[in-house]
Order: structure tokens, then sequence, then C-alpha cells
């Protein structure tokens, strides 16, 4: 009988749930909304996975009496403690099989590196950095953003952005084009209307407007440059971090770039490699394309004692074309 695995990866921004059969091919793709339990609870977090992972099962046409192993990747994962009331969740969905869960991080590196190892950098809605070596040993940040020096997210370029146009508004800083893309962005009469809606909460912005940061970085804004380069500089040095804590500075290993705000491209990605080859000229560089769900099946192939590494290439172009032919 052919086996089936489920990737899940609950982001801060959205959620999916992929199943895949053992040969790799993806027969289901489906998604919610966003879970990272930090940001609601677990009751919620509970509800949004019976949701997603129910709509998988339905478009694959079976019941999860034939998930073979099932993988979760989850933003916001962050300690030991969470442990136990992630997996209480998990176990509310009834599967019989064996679960397999991990920083959301681990799950796009494992989605984006043949290898299986290496280093994942996730910037999108917030930002996170988990690494494992080939012994599986585990380095990591803390996920706690900017109380622990580690803010280069979406939300965190956007109140970048704002900042600058505050400090230029009350003559501390230099002028900047997104004073200008801001305002018109929120429908405010003039800067100070924008910043008085944004402190009285008129105005609501979100991780997707970091989109305007780079728009004006393109045109050489010079605030927008700076900003970039600020983020930029974190996420290096949060992937050095975890470089020094799996001593792999002098190895040959895959980074994968995870997360929506790498689609800048070379803006977001040619200052990272920079600052990672500086100390670890053999890192290979890999922009995740596809979702990291994928990452998912394999943790949970790993459950079954599955070899991922020869899987992992036929996973990969499977998800791609099932998630292009979904998409058409």
């Amino acid at each position: 009988m052919t086996e089936f695995f489920l990737g899940v990866d609950v982001g801060s921004s959205k959620t999916h749930a992929m199943i895949a059969d053992e040969n790799g091919k993806v027969v289901a793709f489906a998604q919610g909304g966003p879970g990272n339990p930090e940001n609601t609870d677990y009751r919620d977090f509970t509800s949004l996975l019976q949701a997603v992972v129910c709509q998988a099962l339905e478009e694959a046409g079976f019941q999860r009496n034939l998930i073979a192993g099932a993988g979760f990747g989850v933003s916001g994962y962050d300690w030991p403690s969470q442990t136990e009331p992630t997996l209480n969740a998990i176990r509310q969905l009834g599967l019989i099989a064996p679960i397999g869960l991990a920083n959301d991080a681990i799950i796009g590196l494992l989605a984006g590196s043949e290898r299986g190892w290496g280093v994942g950098i996730v910037a999108g809605t917030g930002c996170n950095c988990w690494g494992w070596d080939l012994d599986r040993r585990v380095g990591r940040m803390t996920g706690c953003g900017d109380w622990m020096g580690e803010a280069a997210g979406g939300m965190d370029l956007v109140v970048r952005a704002i900042r600058a146009i505050a400090l230029n508004w009350t003559r501390r800083g230099p002028e900047t084009t997104l004073t200008d893309a801001f305002t018109h962005l929120t429908g405010a009469k003039d800067p100070s209307d924008f910043l008085e809606g944004v402190a009285l909460e008129r105005y609501r912005l979100n991780q997707t407007h970091a989109t305007l940061v780079f728009r004006a970085a393109e045109k050489g804004d010079q605030v927008a440059l700076q900003i970039i380069e600020d983020m930029t500089a974190v996420l290096g040095d949060m992937a050095l971090g975890v470089i020094r804590q799996l001593d792999l500075a002098g190895q040959e290993f895959d980074v994968v770039f995870i997360g929506g705000l790498f689609k800048a491209g070379v803006l977001m990605t040619s200052p990272v490699e920079r600052i990672i080859r500086a100390e670890a000229p053999g890192a290979q560089f890999i922009l995740l394309e596809i979702p990291p769900a994928v990452g998912g099946i394999l943790l949970a192939m790993e459950q079954a004692g599955l070899d991922t590494q020869s899987i992992h290439p036929s996973l990969v172009r499977s998800a791609g074309v099932y998630i292009e032919l979904s998409q058409a």
C-alpha cells in the first residue's frame, strides 16, 4: 500500500499543508491563515491546523489514517518549554503517524537543501535563523526580535521606514521619498496626518508594505538603502551566530534564504552572502522558491526512516509543478 506524508508550515502570515506519497509525488496542497501560537493561543492554533489539514486531506481524497508520517514547522516554536503545548495541539488532529516538530526555519532549510543540513535564514513577517549540522546538532537564534537583536523581518522594515519619516518631519533626519510613498499609500493628507494616523492607529500598516522600501531603494533613495543595509547586516550576523555554534566556518554547507523579503533579490541576498562568505567561504546559497511545507514532508519521511536525500529532487519538482498548476 502506498504511504503518504503530511508537511505543515505554520507561519506568522499564512499556513500551508502539503501531502506527498513515498516517492515524492505531491497529491494535495492547502492554505490557511496565520498560526504562530505566540500571536494567538494554542486553541486557535489547533483550530487552524484542523482546518488546513482537513482541506489537504479532502483534496487528496483519503482519510488521515493513511498518513504514515507528519512534519510540522512552526513559527514561534523557539523554546523547549513550548514543546509539550505545541505537540498537544498537534495531537488533536488525531494522527496515528509519528510526528516531527521543528521551528519553521528548519523545514525551510530541509526544503531548500538537498544535503538536508546547513543554515536556514527566514525573513518574512518576522525573522529567524536556525541550522543543524550533519549530526543534527542544532544552532539557533532566540526568535525574539528586537529584544534580542534580531529585528530584520517585514514589520521591522516598515517600522524603520516610519521612523525615518518621523525623523525627517521632526528635522532630525534626511529627506526621503518614503514620506511621499507612505503618505500616498494610506491616503493621508500630508506627512503630519500620516504620522498622527499611525500614532493614533487610524492608519495600520503591515509587513506587505515593506515593498515600498524596496521600490525606493531601487530608485536610489539613500534612506531606504540604509534601512535595507541595516536589515541585511542583522540577518548576516544571525547566520554567523548559527555557523559559529555549529563550527561550520571551515566546511561546505548550504544556506537557504526563506521568506518573502528575499523576493527582493540581490538587494537582500547579496549583502547577506558577503557577510557570511567573509567568515565561511564554503557556504553555498539557495533561494527557496517552493513552499517550506515541502521540508515538513521531508521531516515526516525522516520519522519513517526513508532516505530523504534521494527523494528530495523528485519531491521538489513535483511540488513546483503542483503549485504552478493549482495557480493556473
